[in-house]
């Protein structure tokens, strides 16, 4: 990929992204909106569909202040607090270039190369194979590894992998990633929250007041408007939700690619990107990690339905576009040794050696030739006649 269409479609992304996020703050208004419709409701049974319309209207312009107010300070909270969360979830801890020098030094060498602030560097303790990057600024960047990473993939492809990481940071995917994790939780929240209230509740529609027989269809008209209101609000509060999953799920799909080609960027070096690919693939899960987290990983081997909630693309799309735009190679899918015997040596049948020789072998094995003048040897004029 020629650098001029990288960074156009860098670009293009962040602004495309931006849009997303402001998308985010949209449904939060409409979570309030239908929060309204719900509200008045219950205040008033009776009402018609458009007093309802008009009268959540109303509600959500003098909510709106206080919803963006609320929005922002979840933001703000993220900001300071989101990467204590994390750790806490994945268990990463700080490393120092005497505990882990030749991680530190890659990652070093990869930032001088290029003039990159150098971020923390952290090691969770985990058999899986995978890295991420978070941060919303130069003094919060980190990048995260697992020991199971650097076990198995050798220097190369460590850098590769390092490099990924540092282009997400400096493409500014991660501070769009925690922010879309966090509003996108809001919206979550608010809607559990919402779904909980209207199936745990005795709220009774239209229903809750005694009438004469002269206001019976009155009654009937208003209570039919009602259960009209709130199945609209429900559909809302529904819809609202799947879209901020859709939204979480296209900032994180559309970056990797971009990644790995700024990782070849980096290092000069597709095979080793590729490489690491195959072996991080299917081999990614990081127990007890939320949603949110394998999102941000190298690789979320986690799959929606028909592959249409998947944050990822495919290793296997992602190779191809390193072996089309960067001219790298592809050798498959590839084994590790733990994938055959768990990570200990390896045991050979002794029925498979070869038979021993030498003047302390069994007596059922062949003898030794014989040397001297005596002997036939064999040798490059065969045996003596």
């Amino acid at each position: 990929m020629a650098a001029y269409g990288l960074y156009t479609h860098i670009a293009s992304n962040k602004f495309r992204s931006m849009l997303l996020l402001a998308g985010l703050f949209v449904l939060i208004y409409v979570m309030v909106f239908a929060g309204a419709l719900i509200a008045e409701v219950v205040i008033n049974s009776d009402g018609s569909f458009d007093y309802y319309l008009v009268a959540a209207g109303r509600d959500l312009i003098k909510a709106f202040p206080y919803a963006t107010i609320a929005a922002a300070l979840w933001i703000v909270i993220a900001y300071f607090f989101h990467q204590n969360i994390i750790d806490a979830v994945t268990g990463g801890e700080d490393v120092t270039r005497q505990q882990q020098p030749r991680l530190y030094n890659l990652l070093e060498n990869l930032c001088i190369s290029r003039g990159i602030p150098m971020p923390k560097l952290k090691v969770m303790d985990s058999e899986a194979l995978n890295a991420f990057a978070t941060g919303l600024n130069r003094r919060q960047y980190s990048v995260t590894v697992t020991t199971g990473l650097l076990k198995a993939l050798n220097d190369s492809e460590i850098e590769a992998v390092l490099g990924h990481e540092l282009t997400h940071i400096r493409n500014g995917d991660v501070q769009l990633m925690v922010i879309a994790v966090v509003i996108a939780g809001v919206v979550g929240f608010f809607a559990e929250l919402f779904f909980r209230s209207f199936f745990y509740s005795n709220w009774n529609f239209g229903g809750g007041r005694s009438s004469s027989s002269s206001s019976s269809n009155g009654d009937s008209k208003g209570g039919g408007a009602a259960v009209i209101v709130v199945i609209l609000a429900v559909a809302l509060i529904a819809l609202a939700w799947t879209l901020s999953l859709v939204v979480r799920l296209a900032l994180s799909r559309s970056r990797e690619l971009l990644a790995d080609a700024g990782s070849v960027e980096l290092t000069k070096n597709p095979d080793a990107m590729i490489s690491a690919l195959r072996k991080i693939e299917n081999r990614g899960e990081l127990p007890g990690a939320t949603s949110a987290v394998m999102e941000m990983c190298l690789d979320n081997p986690r799959e929606g339905f028909a592959d249409l909630f998947a944050t990822h693309p495919s290793v296997d799309s992602r190779v191809a576009a390193l072996v089309k735009f960067a001219g790298g190679h592809d050798p498959g899918p590839l084994a590790l040794p733990s994938d055959t015997d768990d990570g200990t040596d390896a045991q050979v049948d002794p029925g498979q050696l070869p038979p021993p020789s030498g003047p302390w072998s069994d007596a059922d094995a062949p003898a030794a030739t014989p040397q001297g003048p005596w002997a036939k040897p064999a040798g490059p004029w065969g045996k003596r006649i």
